[in-house]
């Protein structure tokens, strides 16, 4: 998968076409220069369209990061879900986040680096009520998974809400080193590693 095809799931269609443009070149700028430093004249100059047509789009550049990052966060929620459907027992439930996070960033390296980068800005600026209340709406499903009957007794007793953080801890920190180029080793490879660590670590007593 590469941006391209991220960009035509989330804004198909040829009336989209100039937003994803703006976007491929926001992201790249974005990480090339970082966000700070990228202005919207120059995310204009590589679009070749008008300052007008990205504010109409994005309201301005906080508006631009976080229309980025939430498309992110979709996808990769899109593929965490696809993942946790087929997953029949608690054990495979838990190696279906684990692994579906690990593929998109491996599959999606760029929006992950921007990802991470921009989250600070994100949960901190305008948009943050805006996160709030696509988080609750997108990890809907994972909550309904985690609270379903029978679930906690097969985990160790800790908050619920803490749960997903345990699950994809390892993975997350594995990720960000690898994009920062900290480490090599590619995270599909070890993604049954982290699968199995992290079921060690979140699984109940009696059943170890």
């Amino acid at each position: 998968m590469d941006t391209a095809d991220l960009l035509e799931r989330s804004y198909p269609g040829r009336r989209a076409e100039l937003k994803r443009d703006i976007f491929r070149q926001a992201l790249r700028l974005f990480n090339e220069q970082g966000i700070e430093a990228t202005t919207i004249e120059m995310i204009r100059a590589e679009c070749d369209t008008s300052v007008g047509a990205i504010y109409h789009h994005f309201g301005n550049k906080e508006g631009l990061v976080a229309a980025l990052f939430f498309t992110a966060l979709e996808d990769q929620a899109r593929l965490r879900d696809a993942y946790l459907a087929e997953a029949t027992t608690t054990e495979e439930g838990v190696q279906a986040l684990v692994y579906s996070y690990v593929d998109w960033v491996e599959n999606q390296p760029e929006w992950a680096r921007f990802q991470y980068h921009a989250r600070y800005a994100v949960t901190r600026g305008p948009h943050k009520d805006e996160l709030a209340d696509r988080n609750r709406t997108r990890n809907q499903g994972l909550r309904t998974w985690l609270s379903e009957s029978g679930r906690a007794a097969e985990l160790n007793e800790c908050p619920a809400e803490l749960l997903p953080s345990l699950i994809v801890g390892q993975a997350d920190s594995y990720c960000r080193a690898w994009l920062s180029g900290r480490v090599q080793g590619s995270p599909k490879a070890y993604r049954e590693l982290l699968a199995q660590a992290t079921w060690r670590s979140i699984r109940r007593e009696s059943e170890r």
